[in-house]
């Protein structure tokens, strides 16, 4: 199992992103996925994940709609759309999946609880 995240960069406030998560070793549809995001000096936190069963997506509530998360199965890929960027959203945002359950579990917010990860792609918002 192997996840390889892309996509970040320097961007402006209120720019955009897109991030890349292509997966190999498992299909995207097998294991639900989540996107997490590390700030300097803070814990690595989940910030949306997609059900492997129907897709469905979940966000943390800080996020307030401005990130979407999606999948494209016939690529492998997962992707999080990332609009109205702000300086807090600045951090390293890693994919990872085969968490103890779906999505809607508790535990799977827990970072700890996910058995791979991708190697991290910077997003750095700022004028």
């Amino acid at each position: 199992v192997q996840l390889q995240a892309s996509g970040g960069g320097l961007v402006q406030p209120g720019g955009s992103l897109r991030l890349s998560c292509a997966a190999s070793g498992f299909t995207v549809d097998h294991y639900a996925i989540g996107w997490f995001r590390q700030a300097p000096g803070k814990e690595r936190e989940r910030i949306s994940c997609i059900s492997s069963s129907d897709g469905s997506t979940y966000y943390a509530d800080s996020l307030k709609g401005r990130f979407t998360m999606s999948r494209d199965v016939a690529k492998n890929t997962v992707y999080l759309q990332m609009n109205s960027l702000k300086p807090a959203d600045t951090a390293v945002y890693y994919c990872a999946t085969d968490p103890p359950g779906d999505c809607v579990l508790i535990a799977t917010l827990k970072a700890n609880s996910y058995d791979y990860w991708g190697q991290g792609t910077q997003v750095t918002v700022s004028s």
